[in-house]
């Protein structure tokens, strides 16, 4: 017999800067939104089990966007994009995400984001910490550099291989064979926007000097990083931790760099603590 997903899609479209963006995105649940973002290269399919889950739907809306260029969502409108080097930084990468929270009504959402997504979850704790609820970077950390290359995009090289086969020993060994292969085609798909991303991550992004600035109890930080992630390690992520006020640190046994979609039944139960030390710590930013 069939089965349809609880999951629908939209389309919304709001501006940024001056540019028109006609953003997709998936959802389902009720209750405080939880927005997702996908990594870098890639797209929302990685938050499909999280999207299906009726324990974490039942409590939250969960909300995964596509970034521009990524996915479903195209590169801006009103902008002759294509006469310009990709190059996302932590300015705009914020803007947007607050934009798009702002264009869907959004009341104390949790921002939820992995690798690329993990720093700027950090950014967003640290620019604009009075719009979320609370913030879960996922093998994130202070700083990420080495990753922008000029080979990402190389003409002797098949550009979506390349991308594709840089995640698979990032991911861990115990992860399900389907779901790495499925990491792995996702990642075939988005190589175009990868090394842009990357210039986020391993240029822009650089906090080493600014975590004290951000405020753990308005803004509460749980971090998670996986044990076999070796962009981002989990010492990287305990060290980013410890220099924010009341932040925490969990580090996710047998899962790597890609924890929703390699693994997800494993990655939930961490969640699932993440999420319930946010909430012991919302009377504290009250």
């Amino acid at each position: 017999m069939a089965q349809i997903s609880p999951v629908t899609g939209r389309y919304v479209t709001f501006d940024v800067e001056g540019a028109t963006y006609k953003v997709f995105y998936l959802e389902n649940g009720t209750g405080q939104p939880l927005v997702c973002q996908h990594t870098a290269g890639c797209h929302n399919h990685q938050y499909r089990g999280l999207l299906e889950d009726p324990d974490i739907t039942s409590d939250y809306r969960v909300i995964a966007y596509d970034l521009p260029r990524h996915g479903k969502s195209d590169p801006p409108e009103n902008k002759e994009w294509w006469t310009e080097e990709y190059q996302l930084t932590a300015d705009h990468f914020t803007k947007f995400i607050v934009a798009f929270c702002d264009a869907l009504e959004l009341a104390e959402p949790i921002f939820l984001g992995s690798s690329f997504g993990g720093n700027v979850a950090l950014q967003l704790a640290l620019r604009y910490p009075d719009r979320f609820a609370g913030v879960i970077p996922v093998e994130g950390a202070d700083y990420s550099p080495g990753f922008y290359l000029d080979w990402w995009q190389h003409p002797h090289a098949n550009a979506a291989q390349v991308c594709a086969s840089g995640t698979w020993d990032l991911m861990a060994p115990q992860s399900p064979t389907p779901d790495r292969w499925k990491t792995w085609f996702y990642y075939s798909q988005g190589s175009e926007a990868f090394k842009g991303d990357l210039y986020f991550y391993s240029v822009d992004h650089d906090l080493r000097e600014r975590l004290g600035e951000i405020d753990g109890d308005n803004c509460p930080v749980v971090m998670l990083t996986g044990e076999y992630d070796y962009l981002t390690t989990p010492e990287d992520g305990k060290r980013t931790a410890s220099r924010i006020k009341n932040a925490e640190f969990i580090e996710m046994k047998e899962i790597g760099h890609f924890p929703m979609s390699e693994n997800y039944p494993r990655f939930k139960t961490y969640l699932q603590q993440a999420l319930g030390t946010l909430r012991s710590k919302v009377p504290a930013r009250a």
